[in-house]
């Protein structure tokens, strides 16, 4: 069993940064991948991006690609979302999710990959 809290939400202005922090408790060992979602309300919860605990491997969605960066500080037991160069359309409530699984071949940006989730954290970025 894993518990995830995410931190780090806010309310900024577009080109601003913002970085999200996810704590993890239970059983930290046990997790393969951890990954960062977001949704908004009526749409579908949509991967951002994803990391490899083992081989520190990262996914990310096209769209953030070049801004945001997901990283581990093992001795927190955190992982971070840095964002950077906000835009109005990055407002979201963000997730932070894992699973135990060994090795991927793909999915990693899917919900249905991941077992653990946090509450959310919101994020909104004005023009």
């Amino acid at each position: 069993q894993v518990t995830l809290m995410e931190s780090g939400g806010g309310s900024v202005q577009s080109g601003d940064s913002l970085t999200l922090s996810c704590v993890a408790s239970g059983n930290t060992p046990s997790i393969g991948y951890a990954a960062w979602f977001r949704q908004t309300p009526g749409n579908q919860r949509e991967g951002i991006a994803s990391f490899n605990t083992r081989t520190t491997t990262t996914v990310y969605a096209d769209h953030v690609k070049g801004r945001f960066t997901i990283s581990r500080d093992i001795a927190k037991n955190t992982f971070t979302l840095q964002m950077n160069s906000l835009k109005p359309e990055d407002s979201a409530m963000y997730y932070c999710a894992t699973n135990p699984l060994v090795r991927m071949i793909d999915g990693f940006l899917l919900p249905k990959s991941y077992s653990y989730w946090g509450q959310g954290t919101q994020v909104t970025v004005s023009s």
